[in-house]
């Protein structure tokens, strides 16, 4: 099978900061610099909780307003911080682009094959593309809005809120051999409160049957890394369509290099047909 791209990869916001001291994490973007490179596509989460750690570093507090308004705020300040790190280091020969997309690049066909062609054009440009959701001029009413006519004509819907999302719909968009999902847990759990339960693999010799064991392995998967995240349930969701496609998908902990994790020398999940 023939593959636009070598991987897609995805990193959740609390995997790129240092909780214990409120700040950022640069040992995570010095392992992700070292690796990453042409023909990948990293989609980053961190924009709107950097910037809410940038905020209150330089202030000694909190925004006051609501909290749809302090999200937005706070990913205006995050995302020319996030992009300074991925640029600061990643190798220097390499161009490094950013992308901010919204639930309407994928749910419109123009806009799709344009976001397509960038990033055919990024890989052979030796350039890399840093994909996040644009936040800070995403309106939630005027989404749920849109995205409810879109459903009431029966299409396919993509919302691409949450990275995770936004990571298995470009890997359907390019096809890539390995969709990424870099996170703050060693993978899936069949009891989420016991390590030991980690699952392994996750494979099946047809899609229909990848689809069942998926299925089956969502009724044990409950809460999530911190609030307003989706957990595992939406990653095995996102996951699917993709391993359906043939696309290994691995779900593992961000501590890991991304070449350990792909080539399965690291504790992780494993999806996929074989």
């Amino acid at each position: 099978m023939h593959y636009d791209f070598d991987l897609v990869g995805k990193i959740g916001s609390m995997a790129l900061i240092r909780r214990e001291d409120a700040d950022i994490d640069y040992n995570i973007f010095s392992r992700l610099g070292r690796e990453l490179k042409p023909g990948m596509i990293w989609v980053t989460s961190g924009a709107a909780e950097i910037g809410r750690l940038d905020y209150m570093q330089r202030t000694g507090h909190e925004l006051d307003c609501s909290s749809v308004e302090a999200k937005t705020d706070y990913a205006a300040q995050g995302q020319a911080i996030l992009m300074e790190q991925y640029r600061h280091f990643i190798r220097q020969d390499y161009s490094v682009r950013q992308v901010l997309v919204e639930h309407q690049h994928f749910n419109d066909g123009e806009k799709r094959e344009h976001i397509r062609k960038l990033f055919l054009r990024a890989r052979d440009q030796g350039a890399i593309p840093i994909v996040n959701y644009n936040d800070p001029v995403s309106d939630e009413e005027n989404r749920k809005w849109e995205l409810s006519a879109l459903r009431r004509e029966g299409r396919e819907v993509h919302e691409c809120v949450d990275n995770d999302e936004t990571a298995a719909v470009i890997a359907g968009l390019v096809s890539t051999r390995v969709l990424l999902i870099m996170t703050s847990v060693e993978g899936i759990y069949a009891d989420p409160k016991d390590p030991a339960t980690l699952v392994r693999d996750v494979l099946a010799k047809s899609p229909e049957a990848l689809e069942e064991k998926i299925r089956e392995l969502q009724k044990h998967c409950v809460g999530a890394s911190r609030a307003g995240a989706n957990g595992a349930h939406a990653k095995l969701e996102f996951a699917l369509a993709p391993a359906m496609h043939g696309t290994t998908v691995i779900i593992g902990h961000a501590r890991h290099l991304i070449s350990d994790l792909v080539e399965g020398r690291v504790p992780c999940t494993r999806i996929g047909i074989e």
